[in-house]
């Protein structure tokens, strides 16, 4: 076990300690996890390639601890009422669907390689942002309660657009 994968692996636990302190209300302790865990997304990150210790235990784990993150992250906000509902079960939706896009991909022997688009990195970086605004606005000092809209509609606006640049390329893909 390399550190980059320790770093993935304790982002993966920082998870329930996420949603521990939102459902307790301490929301300024959530934030800090929630940054803790993207500076360990980054270290690993940087640590993999500059050190060449990228694994086939990496390759999953990472994605798998970002999404996980993110959804909860979603999923709670969503239910303790400091983000729409709405954008929630869009955002997780976009991933289920490209997640069964995968699946049917494979089930039918289609060849192809996981690579997230330009679009589906900027839709994935205004959804985290959006996360931080929402964890920020419980703290006033900081100011961000005016972003926090226009940041909502702009992920949902960004995750449309890429979930159906996703569906296209899988269209394509299954044409082929």
């Amino acid at each position: 076990m390399n550190i980059p994968n320790l770093l993935t692996l304790f982002r993966i636990v920082l998870v329930p300690i996420f949603v521990i302190l939102l459902i307790y209300g301490q929301t300024f302790y959530a934030f800090l996890a929630f940054m803790i865990a993207g500076v360990t997304d980054a270290l690993d990150g940087f640590i993999a390639r500059v050190f060449n210790q990228k694994t086939d235990l990496g390759a999953y784990l990472d994605p798998i601890a970002d999404k996980l993150l993110l959804v909860t992250s979603y999923i709670v906000l969503a239910i303790i009422g400091i983000i729409p509902p709405w954008l929630a079960v869009l955002v997780i939706s976009r991933d289920i669907f490209i997640l069964i896009g995968v699946a049917i991909l494979f089930l039918n022997h289609k060849s192809f390689e996981i690579q997230p688009t330009l679009l589906g990195k900027v839709s994935t970086f205004f959804q985290l942002a959006t996360v931080v605004i929402a964890l920020s606005v419980a703290q006033p000092l900081l100011g961000l309660q005016p972003f926090l809209i226009g940041s909502i509609y702009l992920a949902a606006a960004l995750t449309l657009l890429s979930g159906f640049h996703y569906t296209f390329l899988w269209v394509r893909q299954m044409g082929e």
